[in-house]
């Protein structure tokens, strides 16, 4: 009996339990990507023709990239992920808050899953037009350039707007998308890991600029994301990193325009 009544106490904390969860698959993540990846980083400096990709290796770049998503953006999902689980829990179904929470998770996971995908096929482009260094990042001032202008104007974008305002609020984003069951959990973690990515898929494009495996800046930009979305009346901050970017893309753009003149 005693038993019983403990677990029963425990599964009582089911924020707890996600909350715990939710920081070891964020902190796992981070070490895989401190690690290097399954990268050879010591290759990274070193100029590189491009070369066809072998499976494996396109295999490799997708999972660098959806662990880095898992890395960056699950944090900032975290709350409405536990606020899910809080209400999960107040209702009376037969429904697990512990198994509908990673169900959601899930669903946001597989939106970030199709984003990867997509990086890495734009990854690969750029790769094979020699555009990219060992370190992934741009080796033309003129894609930077358009990279950080596009990203600052995309700043300013409805689409943005909207998208922040469902991340930036679990409570509004959960009543008004709320469905019922395991099923629905799942579809409200694929919504909810739409919007983010309508949110912050160009500031993800900017790890292009910097370098894919450019680590302070992955956790700079992480760290902005989580500001963006987490900080109350932080419109200020996304059109101040709108000004920001679209100065420093100017720049960039002169600076090649210059480069190129002088050739």
């Amino acid at each position: 009996m005693a038993g019983t009544w403990t677990l029963e106490q425990t599964l009582r904390h089911d924020r707890l339990i996600v909350a715990i969860g939710i920081a070891t698959v964020v902190a796992f993540s981070w070490g895989y990507l401190l690690a290097g990846a399954g990268i050879d980083m010591g290759m990274a400096d070193m100029p590189m023709d491009p070369e066809p990709w072998s499976l494996a290796q396109a295999g490799l770049m997708f999972a660098m990239w959806w662990v880095m998503m898992v890395a960056m953006m699950v944090p900032s999902a975290a709350p409405t992920i536990l606020l899910f689980t809080a209400i999960k829990r107040r209702q009376a179904t037969t429904d697990s808050p512990v198994i509908s929470s990673w169900l959601f998770l899930a669903g946001y996971l597989v939106i970030w899953a199709g984003f990867s995908l997509v990086a890495v096929a734009l990854q690969w482009g750029l790769d094979q037009a020699g555009l990219l260094s060992g370190m992934m990042a741009s080796t033309s001032s003129v894609l930077a350039g358009i990279i950080l202008l596009t990203a600052g104007l995309y700043q300013f974008t409805p689409i943005k707007r909207a998208c922040l305002h469902y991340c930036q609020s679990p409570i509004l984003f959960l009543s008004r998308y709320w469905k019922p069951g395991a099923s629905g959990a799942l579809r409200m973690g694929l919504l909810h890991g739409g919007y983010c990515v309508g949110c912050c898929w160009f500031l993800m494009a900017l790890l292009f600029v910097a370098g894919v495996m450019n680590l302070a800046w992955v956790a700079a930009v992480a760290i902005y994301v989580a500001f963006e979305k987490l900080l109350p009346h932080s419109q200020w901050l996304s059109r101040a990193a709108g000004v920001a970017l679209i100065v420093s893309g100017a720049l960039f753009l002169a600076f090649g325009a210059v480069a190129f003149a002088s050739l």
